[in-house]
């Protein structure tokens, strides 16, 4: 399904699923049916399964907006005297739609208690309330993170929950491509994602071990701990035989958003640069020429000591503090100003989720789950833009449940795209 074709869905209502190979476009769409929405006095709560997501649309995690934060469970008793709390009542209450990113990283019970939190606050029991629900997010993305009682992980789908039922949600496979222009290696990536790579695709891979990269900024290196990240970060600023530069994060609005925002923000509260450092921008601000995910090096510092940096393209950009919001009711009510950058030597898989970049190393010889090597992989653009360190029999697997999930939401999306084209059932 087009783009164009979803967000008239989107328009008339209807609570939908934006789903689709890493790449097509999903964030950009709810972004679009978000300014859309506003436009029309709409009052849309923005929120993501994970803080990092979140602050991609300058949102709140869903955890925080339904006030279910880390439970398991809630009985009604427990919901009224959430109902007490005012700024959950309004937010609640207010809202006419609720969209949901990164919605694969979502446990299913998670799911049904925020159904029936929204269900309770609002005294109506359709689904989530009467609100439009979108949601998007890819299931060859990193899955929920289990912990001990939780199950078996398939079982934790977020489609396995009574409220994915009851939504009757309207799938919307996007199908065009906006972060990869190789044919060659989309193809290696669909086989990866299909589990159909052969001999053929392996050696594209291994031809990209130790491959030279051709750009004067190194690139950043994806690692899947979080022990190797630290430590090459460290490291490489330490070398750097330069003063050290360091801006701290502002913060205003309510304190327990304020550290929300914080703890999500892939930009740190203190940021020690200095000239030579290799960088990463975090935020999408394309009048200024970059977007999450643009690497570039440090070359100098301006009279306020903010940094000039270099990107992979060549680009020159006077880096300014950018700002981080929560936004109830067209009203921010929280906010933090940073660079937007952090150090990029290196970054792990699950931090690199939804970015797109130029540049990357990428070491997958520690692979542990399900989807490590297909995120990881599909975060670059081209293939002359990967360099591999390695990879394990696990980096390329993906959970073949999801796969047989994928072929029926291709299913559904192409029943609706006919629909949606030849007659008015869901859009005029």
């Amino acid at each position: 399904m087009k783009q164009k074709q979803a967000i008239k869905i989107l328009k008339q209502g209807h609570n939908a699923f934006i789903t689709g190979a890493a790449g097509s476009g999903k964030t950009f769409l709810a972004k679009k049916f978000i300014s859309w929405a506003k436009a029309k006095g709409k009052a849309v709560a923005i929120t993501a399964s994970t803080g990092i997501a979140a602050t991609h649309l300058n949102g709140i995690t869903v955890h925080s907006w339904s006030g279910i934060k880390v439970h398991k469970t809630l009985s009604d008793s427990e919901i009224r005297k959430m109902m007490q709390r005012d700024y959950l009542r309004e937010h609640i209450m207010q809202s006419d739609i609720l969209v949901i990113d990164e919605i694969s990283m979502l446990h299913a019970f998670q799911f049904d208690l925020i159904n029936k939190v929204c269900k309770l606050f609002r005294q109506d029991a359709r689904p989530f309330g009467g609100l439009q629900v979108v949601i998007s997010g890819d299931f060859f993305q990193l899955p929920p993170v289990v912990r001990s009682g939780d199950g078996p992980g398939h079982q934790n789908f977020v489609v396995n929950s009574a409220a994915w039922s009851e939504l009757e949600l309207n799938v919307c496979y996007l199908t065009e491509q906006y972060r990869h222009q190789d044919s060659q290696f989309l193809t290696l990536l669909n086989n990866i994602r299909q589990q159909k790579y052969d001999a053929a695709d392996i050696e594209l891979l291994k031809s990209r071990i130790g491959a030279e990269l051709y750009s004067d900024v190194q690139p950043v290196k994806i690692y899947t701990h979080n022990v190797d990240v630290d430590s090459i970060n460290s490291m490489e600023l330490s070398e750097i035989n330069k003063k050290p530069v360091t801006h701290w994060m502002e913060s205003s609005g309510l304190s327990h958003l304020v550290r929300q925002l914080q703890n999500n923000c892939l930009a740190p509260e203190e940021l020690v640069l200095k000239k030579g450092a290799v960088v990463m921008f975090v935020k999408n601000k394309f009048d200024a020429g970059y977007i999450n995910g643009t690497m570039g090096v440090v070359e100098d510092f301006d009279e306020n000591l903010y940094p000039i940096v270099k990107t992979a393209e060549g680009n020159t950009i006077h880096v300014r503090p950018a700002s981080w919001t929560v936004n109830e009711q067209n009203e921010v009510v929280a906010e933090i100003k940073q660079l937007p950058l952090r150090l990029a030597w290196a970054i792990t898989v699950h931090k690199s989720q939804g970015m797109s970049l130029d540049l990357t190393e990428v070491d997958l010889s520690k692979s542990f789950g399900y989807g490590m090597g297909y995120v990881a992989l599909s975060r670059v653009r081209s293939l002359e833009g990967l360099r591999l360190l390695g990879f394990n029999k696990t980096a390329l697997r993906v959970d073949p449940k999801v796969i047989e999930l994928n072929k029926t939401f291709i299913h559904e999306s192409n029943k609706i795209g006919k629909v949606s084209y030849y007659s008015s059932k869901f859009y005029k």
